[in-house]
């Protein structure tokens, strides 16, 4: 059984920083183009990063660029989201996903319905 794990989600103040991780298990996603989405209450999901299988194409949200890093160790089958100067609108839940069709591309997708590998979520809670 293929699952996507995040960790790293808690409460901080705006200004604050929090680093999210997400492993991947039952098959490797090394040579696939791994990402972040976000959803609050009642919309539907955000892009906010993703990162081709070589870390050479790392497209951003506007809302997010200059504040969030996505990485990735492909030797630990994890990808990474360093989260800084976190204001009170990027309180959500961060879902971590894989697009287990395309393999060895610079393309990236932000579209959600492209990703057919989803974590179960991470609450990030930011205060003013």
């Amino acid at each position: 059984q293929v699952q996507l794990v995040e960790s790293g989600g808690g409460s901080v103040q705006a200004g604050g920083s929090l680093r999210l991780s997400c492993a991947a298990s039952g098959r490797t996603f090394s040579s696939n183009p791994m990402g972040w989405f976000r959803q609050v209450a009642g919309k539907e999901p955000e892009f906010v990063a993703a990162i081709n299988w070589s870390a050479v194409n790392k497209p951003y949200a506007d809302s997010v660029k200059g504040r969030f890093t996505i990485s990735r160790d492909n030797a630990k089958s994890t990808v990474y989201l360093q989260m800084n100067n976190l204001k009170p609108e990027d309180t959500a839940v961060y879902y971590c996903v894989a697009d287990g069709k395309r393999a060895y591309s610079w393309t990236v997708i932000t579209a959600a319905g492209e990703y057919d590998y989803w974590g179960q979520g991470t609450q990030v809670t930011v205060s003013s």
